[in-house]
C-alpha cells in the first residue's frame, strides 16, 4: 500500500479557498460560537474547518540559530543599522508614491463618470444618465473583478486578514507576489471609481505590506530577480519587520496620518514589537506621508496644477473640519449613545457580513465547473454595482427637492451676496456650491458690475443625490460639514443608511479588491447625523459665533456625524488608540478628541460582547490560525479557566516524533512520508546506550533541502563537519523550490531514498543545520506562561521535556488556539472529576462516563497539530 506523502505547501491555491468549506452554520442562524459570538467566546470550528486549519503552516519570527546561520552572519559586513534606516525610507517612499498614483487614477476615472453624468442631467436626460453611470461602472467592475478571479485571487478583498495572519506567524501563500500587487492596484482603482460602497484604504495597507516584503528582500520569485543589494535582510525577522513597516506606511499614505499608521501597525497588524522597530516604522510612515502629500500638492488627475511642495490643508487633511466648536460636558451623553449604537450596528455589520460569506461559499461549492465558479464570483460585484448605480441615479428622483433655507441675517463674504426672501442666507459658500441639484431648479445669477448676486429664491437641491450621486469621500465631506443644521432631513438619511449598510455589508468580501474604511465612516456619519438632527429638532439651531448661543453650539449634526463615524469604525474593527489618532489626523478636529475617545471605547465594549472584531472574525472564517495576545479559555461556556493552574503537558501534542543528530537518509525519508509535521525535535545521546536528550529543532523544509543535495550524505555514522555549501540552505526558497512544492516530485524523491538499500547506510549530519537556540519548557511549566512565551517569541514549535531533558511532547500554534485548549482542558478536568467521584464512591463508572460523553467525544475528535 502506497504511503501518503505530505508536501511542504499543503495550503490549496487561493482560488479554491471558497469552495473547500461548504459546511453550513451548525446550530441555527444565531448559534453561539459561530458568527454570533462574544469576543470572550472562542470560535467553534467544524470538522471541515479543522481540516482546513491543519493545512496552514507556521513560521518562526527569528531565524534558525544554527551553525549555518552563524557562519552566514560572519560573512556579512559590519554596520550600525544605517542600511536598515535606508530601507525603511525606500519602503516609505515607494508606498507613498503608490498611494499618490492610486488616488490620481481613481480621481481620473471617477471624474470621467460623474462629470458626464452631470452633463446629461443638465439636459434632463435621467435615463441616459442612468445608462451612462451603469454602463461605465459595470465595465470598471468587470475589469477589476475579472483580474482578481482569473489572475490573482489573493488580491480579493482588503487583504488585511491574510496580512494579520502572516505577521502573527502563519504562512499565507501568494499574498506578497508582484502579480497580486499589480492586480490589487488595478482592481482597487476600478472598484472605488465605479462607485461601489468600498474604499482604497484596506488595499493600500496590503499593498504597503507587499512593497515591504519585496523591496526589503531585493528579489522576486515571480520575476526571477535576485539582486545583490541588502542581502543581509533575507531572513524571517527582517522580512516581517519590513512588512509591518509597509502596512503602517499604507495607512499613513491613505489617510495622511503618519502617527495613526504607526499605531495601527502596532495595535492591529503586528504581533511582535519593540521600541527600536517603533522608531523605524515611524520614520517609514513619515516618509510615506510626505511623499504622497508632496505629489498631491501639484497634481490633480495627473494634471500639473503648480504649487509643488505647498501642502494645502484641504488636500492633506482629507476630511478637514473648518469650523471649530467648543465641547460641552452635556455632549458626552449623546456621544455615549452613539458609542452604544456603533457597537450594536458594528456587530450587526460583522454578523451579516460573515453570513453572506458563508452563503457565498455554499453557492460556489454547488457549482461543479471551473468557469461556472469564476463567472459566479464575477457576477456578484456586478449585481451589487447595478443596485448601487440604480440607487445613485434614480433613488434621488423619489425624493422632493429641498428649498435652500435662510437661518439668520449675517454679514456675507466679500464679493458674493446670497439673498433669500429679502434676507441674507447663512450658508457656507463651498457647501452651497457642492450640493447636488440633480433634477432640481437652478438659481438665477445676476451680474452687478464687480459683484455677483445669486438669488436663492426658489433654489432647491436634492438631499439623496448630495449623498449618493457623488464619490464616497465627497459624501462624507457633506456629512461632516459644520453649521449646516438642516441640510439633511431624517427620511433621506435613514433611506441612504439602510441601502448603503446592506450593500456595503454584501460587497465586503466579494471578488474585487476593496476596503471597508470609507463605508464605515459613511455609515457612521449617517446615523451620527441623525442623532445630531434629532438634537436640533428638540432644541433648535445654535451657532458658535452668536452671543448667548455658544454654550449650546455643540449640537451640530456635522459634529455628531464625525463621532458616529468613529463609533461605527470602532464597533466594526474594535480599534482604539490608532483609530482615535486617525480620526483626529483626517479631520483636524482636536476639540472633539474626548468625545471621539468615549464613543470608540463604548463601541468597543458593546461590540466585544456581541461579536468578534471583523478582521479576527474573517481570520476564523478563512481558517487561518491566529493567537491573540491573551488567551480566553472558558469551561462549560461560562466559567473562565486560569491557565496558571495548568501545565504545558496539558496542551502538548503526543507522541513526539524526533530525529537523531546523525540519521540515516532512509529514516529521514520515511519520517517525512509518514508525518505532515512542520518541524522535528533533534535529540542526541552523549554516550552510546544513553537515552537521547533534546538538542535543538529542525524544520521539515530544511530536511527536504538537505535531501536534495546528496553531497551532504556520508557513510560514517559519526558527527563530523560537512563541506556542504551552507548558504544554499538559507536560499531554499530559490533553490529547487518547485520540487519541494510539488507533492509528486517530493514523493518520487522520498520513495527513492526509502526503497534503495544504499541509502540505509548513508547518513546525514544535522548538526550544522539544527536550531541550537530553540526554546523548550518543562512538562510542569505554567501553561499561561508557555502561551505568552510562544507568542512573544514568535515561535513555531515549543518542545516539552521532562526532568531528564527527554522530549515528551511538542506545543504548536494550533494546539494553543482557544478552541483546542478549551477541549483539552475540559477533557482533563472532566477526567479528574470522574476519578475524584469514583474514589469517593459518589457514582458508578457507567454514570460518569455518560455524564461526560460530550467532552470525551470532543477529545476523541481532536487533531494533533504539528504544522
Amino acid at each position: 500500500m502506497r504511503r501518503q506523502t505530505y508536501s511542504l505547501s499543503q495550503r490549496p491555491p487561493p482560488e479554491e479557498d471558497d469552495t473547500n468549506l461548504a459546511s453550513g452554520d451548525e446550530g441555527g442562524f444565531f448559534a453561539r460560537g459561530r458568527e454570533f459570538e462574544s469576543r470572550y467566546v472562542n470560535h467553534h470550528y467544524t470538522k471541515e474547518e479543522r481540516e482546513e486549519l491543519a493545512k496552514y503552516e507556521s513560521l518562526d519570527y527569528l531565524p534558525s540559530h544554527s551553525v549555518v546561520y552563524k557562519n552566514w552572519l560572519k560573512r556579512q559586513a559590519n554596520r550600525l543599522d544605517w542600511d536598515r534606516w535606508v530601507m525603511m525610507g525606500l519602503i516609505g517612499f515607494a508606498v507613498g508614491f503608490t498611494g499618490f498614483l492610486l488616488h490620481q487614477v481613481i480621481d481620473v476615472l471617477a471624474n470621467l463618470k460623474w462629470a458626464q453624468a452631470r452633463n446629461y442631467l443638465e439636459e434632463d436626460q435621467l435615463l441616459l444618465t442612468w445608462g451612462w453611470v451603469l454602463g461605465l461602472s459595470v465595465a470598471f467592475v468587470i475589469v477589476g473583478s475579472g483580474l482578481v478571479v482569473f489572475l490573482a485571487p489573493a488580491a480579493a478583498g482588503s487583504g488585511l486578514p491574510e496580512l494579520i495572519g502572516y505577521l502573527n506567524g502563519t504562512v499565507v501563500h501568494q499574498i506578497f507576489n508582484i502579480k497580486t500587487f499589480i492586480v490589487k492596484f488595478i482592481s482597487c482603482a476600478c472598484a472605488v471609481a465605479s462607485g461601489l460602497p468600498v474604499g482604497p484604504e484596506g488595499p493600500m495597507i496590503h499593498m504597503g505590506g507587499m512593497i515591504g516584503a519585496g523591496l526589503g528582500q531585493f528579489r522576486s520569485g515571480t520575476l526571477g530577480l535576485r539582486l545583490p543589494c541588502f542581502s543581509r535582510f533575507r531572513n524571517s525577522e527582517d522580512r516581517r519587520n519590513f512588512i509591518s513597516a509597509g502596512a503602517g506606511a499604507g495607512v499613513a499614505s491613505a489617510f495622511g496620518a503618519p502617527v495613526g499608521g504607526l499605531l495601527f501597525a502596532m495595535e492591529e497588524v503586528s504581533s511582535y514589537w519593540n521600541m527600536k522597530l517603533s522608531w523605524q516604522i515611524f520614520f517609514c510612515c513619515m516618509v510615506a506621508t510626505v511623499t504622497t502629500d508632496l505629489f498631491n500638492s501639484a497634481f490633480e488627475g495627473f494634471v500639473f496644477m503648480g504649487d509643488f511642495g505647498l501642502f494645502k490643508a484641504e488636500k492633506y487633511i482629507i476630511f478637514q473640519v473648518k469650523s471649530e466648536i467648543a465641547v460641552n460636558i452635556i455632549a458626552f451623553v449623546p456621544a455615549f449613545v452613539l458609542g452604544v449604537l456603533g457597537g450594536m450596528l458594528g456587530s450587526l455589520f460583522n454578523f451579516l457580513n460573515l453570513k453572506v460569506a458563508r452563503f457565498r461559499r455554499l453557492l460556489l461549492a454547488k457549482s461543479s465547473s471551473y468557469c461556472g465558479k469564476r463567472l459566479l464570483r464575477m457576477s456578484e460585484p456586478v449585481m451589487i454595482m447595478i443596485l448601487m448605480a440604480t440607487a445613485s441615479v434614480l433613488l434621488p428622483a423619489a425624493f422632493d427637492c429641498t428649498p435652500v433655507r435662510c437661518e439668520e441675517a449675517v454679514a456675507t463674504a466679500t464679493g458674493n451676496t446670497y439673498s433669500c426672501l429679502g434676507e441674507t442666507a447663512r450658508l457656507d459658500v463651498e457647501q452651497l456650491s457642492s450640493v447636488e441639484t440633480h433634477t432640481c431648479p437652478q438659481p438665477d445669477v445676476m451680474d452687478h458690475g464687480n459683484e455677483t448676486e445669486t438669488s436663492l429664491n426658489g433654489t432647491t437641491y436634492n438631499q439623496v443625490a448630495t449623498l449618493m450621486f457623488v464619490t464616497g469621500e465627497e459624501g462624507i465631506h457633506h456629512l461632516f460639514s459644520r453649521e449646516t443644521h438642516r441640510q439633511f432631513d431624517y427620511a433621506p438619511l435613514l433611506t441612504v443608511l439602510a441601502i448603503y449598510f446592506l450593500l456595503a455589508c454584501w460587497c465586503a468580501g466579494s471578488a474585487i479588491s476593496s476596503g471597508l474604511v470609507v463605508p464605515m465612516l459613511f455609515i457612521g456619519g449617517l446615523y451620527g447625523r441623525v442623532i445630531g438632527q434629532l438634537l436640533v429638532t428638540l432644541f433648535g439651531v445654535h451657532y458658535p459665533d452668536l452671543d448667548g448661543e455658544r454654550y449650546w453650539a455643540w449640537m451640530d449634526p456635522g459634529a455628531f456625524a464625525l463621532i458616529g463615524a468613529a463609533s461605527f469604525f470602532g464597533g466594526v474593527s474594535r480599534l482604539t488608540m490608532s483609530l482615535t489618532v486617525i480620526m483626529i489626523e483626517i479631520t483636524n478636529d482636536v476639540q472633539f478628541l474626548l468625545l471621539i475617545m468615549v464613543a470608540i471605547m463604548v463601541a468597543k465594549w458593546v461590540g466585544d460582547f456581541v461579536t468578534h472584531p471583523i478582521y479576527h472574525a474573517l481570520l476564523e472564517l478563512k481558517c487561518i490560525p491566529f493567537l491573540d495576545a491573551e488567551p480566553v479559555i472558558m469551561h462549560d461556556g461560562h466559567e473562565p479557566l486560569n491557565l496558571e493552574l495548568h501545565s504545558a503537558e496539558d496542551a502538548m501534542s503526543i507522541p513526539a516524533r524526533t530525529v537523531h543528530l546523525v540519521e540515516p537518509v532512509s529514516n529521514i525519508a520515511q519520517l517525512l512520508m509518514d508525518t505532515p509535521h512542520g518541524g522535528y525535535p533533534v535529540v542526541h545521546a552523549e554516550q552510546p546506550g544513553e537515552e537521547p536528550t533534546f538538542y535543538g529543532m529542525i524544520t521539515r523544509m530544511e530536511l527536504c533541502v538537505l535531501l536534495l543535495h546528496e553531497e551532504v550524505f556520508d557513510t560514517k555514522e559519526i558527527v563530523t563537519e560537512t563541506s556542504f555549501d551552507q548558504e544554499t540552505l538559507l536560499d531554499y526558497n530559490v533553490v529547487a523550490v518547485h520540487k519541494l512544492e510539488d507533492p509528486n516530485e517530493l514523493d518520487k524523491m522520498l520513495t527513492k531514498y526509502r526503497k534503495d538499500p544504499k541509502y540505509q547506510t548513508q547518513f546525514v549530519n544535522l548538526q550544522p543545520y539544527v536550531n541550537q537556540s530553540a526554546s523548550c519548557v518543562r512538562d510542569n511549566f505554567s501553561l499561561h506562561r508557555a502561551y505568552l512565551l510562544f507568542r512573544a517569541m514568535g515561535m513555531r514549535h515549543l518542545p516539552v521535556v521532562d526532568c531528564g531533558n527527554h522530549v515528551v511532547g511538542v506545543i504548536t500554534r494550533k494546539t494553543l488556539m482557544g478552541f483546542n485548549l478549551e477541549e483539552r482542558l475540559t477533557s482533563k478536568l472532566q477526567s479528574e472529576l470522574r476519578q475524584t467521584m469514583m474514589m469517593n464512591g459518589h457514582a458508578s463508572l457507567k454514570e460518569l462516563t455518560e455524564q461526560s460523553n460530550d467532552v470525551v467525544t470532543k477529545a476523541e475528535n481532536k487533531m494533533v497539530f504539528w504544522v
